[in-house]
């Protein structure tokens, strides 16, 4: 299946700098995974915009960008990340970014961004998101938000591991209880 028998007309422009695959998510009405390879820039954002968009308008509103592939992401690419959530939120989706890469993750963070999107690691995991009610059970964890004990930045984590403080690039390690400590 390519990406025009599910989108009817998705791929009548096309931007090497940036490929999108699509996947329909079964057992997810409205769900659809996009594998995105390359980068996101000023220049490709507008080409990014409008095949998203060309999506949402088809129904799809429920959305899990596969990362995995994606090497950069300037500022307004994560503008444009923001104006599909808004997009998607009135018609009862939500946006799940899987498999984002460090350095992405970083622009996302430094921005302030990375606390609006949920962040998943697997793709079960992120079509679970959407089987989920909003709410969630007071024993989850993640995401936490915490300040980082050498320089007070608000930090947020969405999952135990090792990162590096947006700031002052201290490495820092959460473990699965929550727990914050340094390197």
């Amino acid at each position: 299946m390519n990406n025009n028998d599910i989108v009817p007309g998705f791929d009548e422009e096309k931007d090497e700098s940036l490929r999108i695959k699509l996947q329909k998510v079964d057992g997810v009405d409205g769900g659809l995974v996009l594998y995105l390879t390359g980068y996101i820039d000023t220049y490709n954002s507008n080409f990014f915009q409008k095949r998203i968009t060309r999506a949402v308008e088809t129904g799809f509103s429920k959305l899990i960008f596969n990362c995995s592939g994606l090497t950069y992401v300037s500022s307004t690419g994560i503008g444009s990340f923001t104006a599909f959530l808004k997009a998607v939120k009135p018609r009862g989706g939500d946006i799940v970014l899987l498999e984002i890469q460090p350095r992405v993750y970083e622009v996302f963070q430094l921005l302030g961004f990375s606390q609006f999107f949920t962040i998943r690691d697997t793709l079960d995991e992120a079509v679970s998101h959407f089987g989920k009610t909003v709410a969630r059970p007071a024993t989850d964890i993640f995401p936490k938000t915490f300040k980082c004990p050498v320089c007070s930045t608000r930090l947020r984590a969405n999952r135990s591991g090792r990162f590096r403080c947006s700031k002052c690039r201290t490495i820092l390690a959460i473990d699965q209880g929550g727990q914050v400590f340094l390197g």
